[in-house]
């Protein structure tokens, strides 16, 4: 036990924590590239400038390997800096290729706290696609609850409906809900492209 303990205390990281204001510096020179890790209607929502996308939910980090340059380290970067750990830690193959990984610390809302710039869609709507579809969910299933009960039992059909395809969705990993979602003009970006392009729950 005592010996496992050792072990793990002098396993080397394969990653390292920037602040924010480092990172910076960092960007500017070109020896880092910023990757964000959050999903693509956060993204399209509000970002810092120059930050490549690769949410954490599709990610790969041979994706991110081509997006750099010969000697060009990346730093993954999220809303408060969980999901960019979690990058980091998937990412330890570029480490291993000798590619230096960091996790800003704090993600995005520590950027903005230091007083760093960011790029706001004010056309993207404020909730993610993921509060939006536990939203509808949520409503539809105590309507249907009420319905059944004080209506007709026959509506609950509709709890029921819904139940399966969350079961669906957290089976394959795809919300149609998400996807039509996505489409809705509240969710779309300036350009026209909706701010949800995978129909992804997570």
């Amino acid at each position: 036990m005592q010996n496992a303990a050792i072990a793990e205390s002098t396993t080397p990281s394969t990653f390292a924590e920037i602040a924010p204001r480092d990172l910076k510096g960092r960007l500017a020179s070109g020896e880092l590239l910023l990757v964000d890790v959050r999903e693509a209607d956060e993204h399209a929502r509000e970002r810092i400038a120059g930050a490549r996308l690769l949410p954490l939910s599709r990610f790969n980090p041979d994706t991110a390997a081509s997006w750099l340059a010969a000697g060009q380290g990346v730093a993954f970067h999220c809303r408060g800096g969980r999901r960019s750990l979690d990058a980091c830690r998937m990412a330890a193959t570029l480490s291993a290729r000798g590619v230096a990984v960091h996790n800003m610390t704090g993600g995005i809302d520590a950027w903005k706290k230091d007083g760093l710039p960011t790029e706001v869609d004010t056309k993207v709507s404020g909730i993610s696609i993921m509060r939006q579809v536990q939203l509808v969910v949520g409503v539809l299933g105590l309507a249907g609850s009420a319905l059944a009960w004080f209506v007709d039992p026959r509506f609950v059909a509709i709890p029921a409906f819904l139940g399966a395809g969350l079961t669906f969705a957290g089976a394959t990993g795809t919300c149609a809900l998400a996807s039509m979602l996505g489409w809705m003009p509240w969710n779309r970006t300036a350009g026209g492209a909706k701010s949800c392009s995978t129909g992804t729950c997570g």
